[in-house]
């Protein structure tokens, strides 16, 4: 588990380089990240080679991240869990799932700003609960070899030091949502590369002893959808998609059919369509010219057909989407209304919907705001019970901000797009 004192310390980055390095070194590399996140993923996918899944109690379950680990633990040399915000943050906490699976625990401290007190800062992590699996501190922003060398002297006796990071303003790049999608980076295996590197130079521990996991099978997955044609939009403006879902879908019995809106790719021939999230308000204009694609959406509605809208896929589907800049953009017109982007995060969290087809549970997590007069199905609702995200429904068609999590009722997946 490579977790940090808080966010910004660097663990995506940190995460991603890990797994570059015993990747190249033909290690079998699976990473996990802790909580419900699109872009972090798609960092370490392309790192390791490997399809990288979310850990999250609250919105996956417990059983959910016991079985994948143990799946994982059966194929792979070396599993890295991307831990979420501090270490102790949120309930659950990365420190949580660490203790709950007995995973050991690299703290990585961004010590751009600090000499001795790397050392306190080490020993608070290790020490606050009882029972942790601390094994030791990467220090990340190092200024120099001497800077490295004060920081390792300042840990207290016994603690595991696996290394230093130069700042050498290799980090990735972000926008308002987090990281740019791993696609968008052109130079995102030269970046890796030279973060795997400076590894190599630095590290003077071995990986911390195997952690064993109990056989766990997973769920028995009928197939509710065998012979059903799902089309799945995949773009740079449609990119968030928990791969746990797309392996959902086709345990399902579904044949997944990918095509790309910006690319102007005509609708396929299916019998049910899922517009993921991701940045639709970054390609307004490409989109807003797209208009035989959303003729042919808004005549697979008509038709009675199921169409699921999440967040980014929802904005698309209104008559306009503002943009940052004030700009008005033309879009699907399946349903009344607007999405207007804000400058600030609007809404963030687990949140849980009782649809018709069943209980899903999924995630929230956007900076635009809806306007419209369509009278909403129902809402979600959040963690500690109060009222969420509005879900619409028209005919078959669901749309809401709420990104769900597929395997949390493969039951009620199968009905919403039967």
């Amino acid at each position: 588990m490579i977790a940090a004192p808080a966010s910004g310390q660097g663990k995506t980055t940190v995460t991603a380089a890990l797994a570059r390095l015993h990747a190249r070194q033909g290690r079998r590399v699976t990473v996990f990240k802790c909580g419900p996140d699109f872009l972090d993923p798609q960092i370490h996918a392309f790192a390791s080679g490997r399809p990288c899944q979310n850990l999250d109690f609250g919105m996956c379950g417990e059983d959910d991240a016991r079985w994948r680990l143990a799946r994982a633990a059966a194929d792979s040399d070396l599993i890295l869990i991307e831990g979420v915000m501090g270490l102790f943050d949120g309930t659950p906490s990365a420190a949580d799932i660490a203790e709950r699976f007995g995973i050991p625990v690299m703290a990585l401290i961004d010590a751009g700003k600090m000499a001795q007190t790397f050392g306190a800062l080490a020993h608070g992590l290790a020490s606050y609960r009882p029972g942790l699996p601390f094994a030791g501190v990467l220090a990340n922003r190092v200024a120099s070899p001497r800077h490295g060398e004060i920081l390792r002297g300042s840990l207290p006796v016994g603690m595991g030091w696996y290394g230093a990071l130069p700042k050498n303003g290799d980090s990735l790049p972000e926008r308002h949502l987090g990281l740019l999608q791993a696609a968008e980076i052109d130079d995102l295996a030269q970046r890796l590369d030279k973060l795997a590197d400076a590894l190599v130079a630095t590290a003077t521990v071995d990986l911390p002893a195997p952690v064993a996991f109990s056989p766990f099978s997973p769920p028995a997955i009928p197939k509710l959808l065998a012979g059903r044609r799902i089309a799945v939009a995949r773009d740079a403006a449609y990119g968030f998609a928990y791969p746990a879902n797309l392996e959902t879908l086709t345990q399902l019995g579904a044949e997944l059919l990918f095509f790309s809106p910006l690319a102007g790719d005509e609708l396929p021939a299916c019998d049910a369509v899922w517009l993921p999230g991701g940045y639709p308000e970054l390609h307004a204009a490409e989109l807003a010219a797209r208009r035989p694609l959303w003729q042919a959406l808004a005549a697979h509605v008509t038709a009675g057909k199921p169409l699921l809208a999440e967040c980014g896929g929802m904005m698309s589907l209104f008559e306009e989407i503002v943009d940052k800049e004030g700009c008005v953009h033309r879009l699907g017109g399946l349903l009344p209304g607007k999405a207007v982007m804000q400058p600030r995060l609007s809404a963030l969290g687990t949140q849980f919907a009782d649809l018709p087809e069943g209980r899903l549970s999924g995630h929230t997590f956007h900076y635009s705001r809806s306007e419209s007069d369509l009278q909403p199905l129902l809402r979600a609702s959040k963690q500690n019970g109060e009222p969420g995200e509005v879900i619409y429904r028209r005919q078959r068609l669901t749309a809401s901000y709420v990104h769900f999590y597929f395997p949390s009722s493969p039951e009620a997946t199968a009905r919403l797009f039967k």
